[in-house]
């Protein structure tokens, strides 16, 4: 009756198993706007932390390379925990969970990350020291009861066929019937009852998670995490891990479109003059077509505009520590810590880079310079504060610039200690010109709000002189107004 028994208890054993939390676990709820981290996805090493996140956009907005509309960003990042920089190797753009619109690698140096961002609070979540969860512990102990499981099946079986070979006791016989299995084996049969005691040890040592946290699903060091099909150009490399090459990434996570105009100036395969000139760049490449049938291409004479009280632009400039390089088509400068608001939107400083002359005309007139910043919002929009340059006395700021250019091209040159403050650049006065158009380089892409500074800033001769030496002309054409809006401060 023994085997009995301990069929009965299996009956009624429960096996239970851990139930994964959902792959995507919210950062951060805003209006129009979440920020979804994927806690599978996390890979430590050291103070550096690899991981995939998304934003998810409350509605569409149009990809201003590709043309289509896109709802989900996802990214793959890596984080230094110690030093508060981030670097993001890889972006996608989906229409939907499961559509694609385009993806892209990024190269570029590490950034810091900005405190309050959003990219902050992925940091703050990815850096926080790994604890262990209650789904971990559950797993323990489901496979500790699967393992118990599988040795009391084992001692059923074995039970079963002792049974089975126990022989017949004669009527007749007076002697008691023999016994081919010795005692002990039934004495000895261990209890069958699960033990839970360490797991529930190892439930008091472990803190939980905070209670807004989902639990992360469990991550085993083999065998190696199945990709998901949608996402699969994110996932970590199932290999053991190899020792990692500094990363060469360009942005944040969340900066949507960081790449899209940092890079515009960096192809060999278009130029201002020539076979790679203007008039060719819809050729050079298919998603160039907007170069050659774009509606709202910049950059336009700007005539004729409808004088209004514009809102003022809140520019938030500070002195901060830059990244200068020649990158074949211009000066480019990379800052830190550097925005503008407008109409309730805060727009980060991507980068700023200078055309001779200026690519706008004001009135028929074009000016010896301008230097174009570069500002992108959370969502994803461009827009560009075009600061127009003229000849006059010589301007501090620009000759800091001067003083570091590159020795060669492609060649990044980071001071370590040299400042500049974008402020100074500004003009006294801060009213402006306003309309919709492109990026004035390939692939001209359309969306771009133009922010033109009515009053230009002087720079000498010798300062317009040293950029003549490098780029003796590298502004588009103007292209046609085709009707569009344009507002000014009266």
């Amino acid at each position: 009756m023994r085997f009995l028994t301990i069929a009965a208890l299996l009956a009624v054993l429960p096996w239970t198993t851990a139930i994964a939390a959902p792959t995507w676990q919210v950062i951060s709820s805003e209006p129009g706007k979440r920020i979804e981290l994927d806690s599978t996805s996390i890979k430590r090493e050291g103070n550096s932390v690899q991981a995939q996140g998304r934003i998810v956009l409350e509605k569409e907005l149009i990809d201003i390379r590709s043309g289509g509309g896109y709802r989900i960003i996802e990214a793959i990042t890596r984080y230094d925990c110690g030093t508060r920089n981030a670097n993001t190797v890889k972006r996608i753009y989906k229409k939907n969970e499961n559509e694609v619109v385009r993806e892209e690698e990024l190269k570029g140096s590490e950034l810091p990350v900005r405190t309050g961002t959003l990219d902050d609070k992925v940091l703050r979540e990815v850096c926080r020291p790994p604890k262990a969860s209650q789904a971990e512990l559950a797993e323990k102990a489901n496979e500790a009861a699967s393992q118990l499981k599988l040795a009391n099946e084992a001692l059923l079986k074995k039970d079963l066929a002792n049974a089975e070979k126990q022989p017949l006791i004669k009527a007749s016989d007076n002697k008691p019937a023999a016994v081919t299995t010795k005692e002990a084996e039934h004495g000895s049969i261990p209890s069958i009852k699960p033990n839970f005691k360490p797991a529930a040890e190892t439930t008091k040592e472990a803190a939980p998670p905070p209670a807004h946290t989902p639990a992360p699903t469990p991550v085993k060091a083999s065998p190696p995490p199945i990709k998901p099909s949608t996402i699969t150009v994110y996932t970590a490399p199932a290999a053991a891990p190899k020792a990692r090459k500094p990363a060469k990434s360009e942005g944040y996570m969340l900066e949507l479109a960081h790449a899209e105009p940092a890079k515009q100036h960096a192809h060999i395969h278009w130029d201002y003059e020539g076979e790679g000139g203007p008039e060719n760049w819809s050729k050079l490449d298919p998603k160039n077509t907007s170069c050659a049938i774009g509606q709202r291409q910049s950059p336009i004479d700007i005539r004729d505009g409808i004088k209004v009280d514009l809102e003022q632009i809140k520019f938030s400039y500070r002195p901060s520590n830059f990244r200068i390089i020649d990158n074949g088509h211009t000066v480019q400068v990379e800052v830190g810590e550097n925005s503008i608001n407008l109409t309730g939107k805060t727009y980060e400083l991507v980068q700023f880079h200078f055309h001779r002359p200026s690519e706008e005309k004001v009135n028929g007139q074009r000016f010896d310079m301008v230097v174009h910043l570069v500002h992108k919002s959370d969502e994803g929009q461009l827009a560009v504060v075009a600061v127009l340059l003229e000849r006059g006395s010589e301007n501090p700021f620009i000759q800091t610039l001067w003083n570091n250019l590159p020795l060669e091209k492609n060649v990044a040159v980071q001071p370590p200690t040299t400042q500049v403050d974008l402020a100074s650049l500004l003009p006294p006065t801060r009213s402006y010109y306003t309309y919709m158009g492109s990026l004035t380089t390939p692939p001209c892409s359309e969306g771009v709000l133009w922010l033109v500074m009515k009053q230009p800033v002087q720079v000498s001769q010798d300062q317009i002189n040293i950029f003549s030496r490098l780029y003796k002309n590298n502004a588009r054409p103007i292209q046609p107004a085709a009707g569009r809006v344009i507002k000014e401060d009266r």
